[in-house]
């Protein structure tokens, strides 16, 4: 009798279990600020979770974001950790956040495919069912127009810069390091713009006096901003087309107040080169 009441307790535990594992915990959904993305270009993303009013998400998991081509091979990725953990989730919420991705030069153009999830782990049993239409709990939220670079205008790192780099950890994510003063070249639109200009440095070798970034535009002063932060910062730094002028070219300067040469400071290495302020992005969009 005994052994008969633990298999049906094994039964009940393991049915539990699948029903657990099968039943949605969430819709997922997603929206970008444009359709029609020139490569190397930014988008605002926004990703949105409708959580299940029975949900119990126990683990943090990562939310699985694909960009897909029209073979349904991956272009590139946007995994990564929701603002607010997943442990964290309450039954019923909608839980929404937008981050800004620039789109990578990949050799496609046309239509993308855009696919979310939540996993925790590599297996796909790590990953948790949502409601919607996919396969391999990759659930489809979207499509995107992916256009030629020719269609945005090209910002060329002119004088005063080292030369670009990357690492193996993160493919695609390379940055330039500027001397104490850098400028940008590019097609003057003649129309206002936005200069997206995503930045890091090391704060750390200035204490208690922060690196000053000053941006000219035509050799006129428009904006500064104070190097405090070790982690990339993106800004949108708002340019006129009174300032941008009526030239056909236009010229952007950044000055920094403060640089270093790492082989002149004790622990950082033999590098003999000027450095101020790393650049990951420096982009020119027009108002629409």
């Amino acid at each position: 009798m005994r052994r008969l009441v633990a298999s049906a307790l094994l039964v009940v535990i393991a049915a539990c279990s699948a029903a657990e594992e099968t039943t949605p915990v969430a819709t997922p959904g997603f929206a970008a600020s444009k359709t029609r993305i020139p490569l190397g270009s930014p988008v605002d993303l926004t990703y949105s979770f409708d959580v299940a009013a029975d949900a119990r998400i126990e683990r943090d998991h990562r939310v699985l974001v694909h960009f897909l081509d029209d073979g349904g091979q991956p272009l590139w990725t946007d995994d990564h950790d929701p603002p607010v953990p997943t442990s964290k989730w309450k039954p019923g919420e909608k839980v929404r956040y937008t981050r800004t991705v620039f789109v990578p030069i990949v050799p496609y153009r046309g239509a993308t495919t855009v696919t979310m999830g939540l996993y925790s782990g590599s297996r796909l049993q790590d990953r948790l069912p949502l409601t919607g239409d996919g396969r391999g709990r990759e659930y489809t939220v979207g499509t995107l127009d992916i256009r030629p670079q020719s269609e945005s205008i090209q910002v060329v790192f002119r004088d005063g810069w080292n030369n670009v780099e990357g690492t193996e950890a993160a493919p695609g994510r390379e940055w330039q390091w500027m001397k104490k003063i850098g400028t940008l070249a590019f097609r003057n639109p003649k129309r206002d713009v936005t200069l997206y200009l995503e930045t890091d440095g090391r704060p750390d070798l200035f204490p208690g006096d922060p690196q000053v970034v000053t941006v000219f535009v035509n050799g006129v002063r428009t904006h500064q901003f104070t190097v405090d932060h070790k982690d990339p910062v993106l800004r949108r730094l708002a340019i006129s087309s009174v300032q941008l002028g009526t030239s056909e070219a236009g010229e952007i300067k950044l000055e920094s107040d403060k640089a270093f040469v790492p082989a002149q400071r004790p622990g950082l290495g033999g590098d003999p080169r000027e450095l101020s302020i790393r650049v990951y992005h420096a982009f020119i969009e027009p108002a629409s």
